[in-house]
């Protein structure tokens, strides 16, 4: 049997995240496409200290889609699909429903991966399964320190089966 095509695809403002998808990236010999906003954020967006900040205010507002610029190009041709982002409000960004909502996922297994200060990421995949119970998720981890190639390939195979 062949081995999965994958994609690690994430949201990062400070390249924490980003570091850790790249390197997930490299681990499972996968494609790699940033979540970029069609707005970047600024510093006063991110403050979380300021209730007026994009950030605080998308997070508010559980309707809210942030525009992103682009799509994955051919995502048919995907079997796994790690999505990766900062934990924010012990969620996940509202960004990142924008790519849920922007993508086809159908028939490819799902994982969330993120980075965080001080929370982990048990909450965001709580959400994300049920704002998206048509989506087959896989159990996902934070990534605040890399993996080893070890721990992945067997995170990897539970994820695929082996294959």
């Amino acid at each position: 049997m062949s081995s999965p095509k994958i994609l690690v695809a994430y949201f990062s403002c400070s390249g924490t995240t980003r570091e850790a998808a790249r390197e997930l990236a490299a681990v499972a010999n996968a494609d790699l496409y940033e979540i970029v906003p069609e707005q970047p954020y600024t510093d006063a967006d991110l403050n979380w200290n300021d209730r007026q900040s994009r950030s605080s205010v998308e997070m508010r507002d559980v309707t809210s889609r942030p525009a992103i610029a682009g799509r994955v190009s051919g995502m048919e041709k995907y079997d796994v699909v790690f999505i990766g982002f900062p934990v924010w409000w012990y969620i996940a960004p509202t960004i990142v429903n924008t790519f849920i909502e922007s993508h086809d996922l159908a028939g490819k297994k799902v994982v969330p991966f993120a980075t965080s200060g001080d929370s982990g990421i048990a909450n965001c995949e709580k959400n994300l399964r049920k704002a998206y119970p048509e989506i087959d998720w896989c159990a996902g981890k934070l990534l605040n320190r890399p993996l080893s190639e070890k721990q992945f390939t067997e995170w990897l195979e539970t994820i695929t089966g082996g294959k």
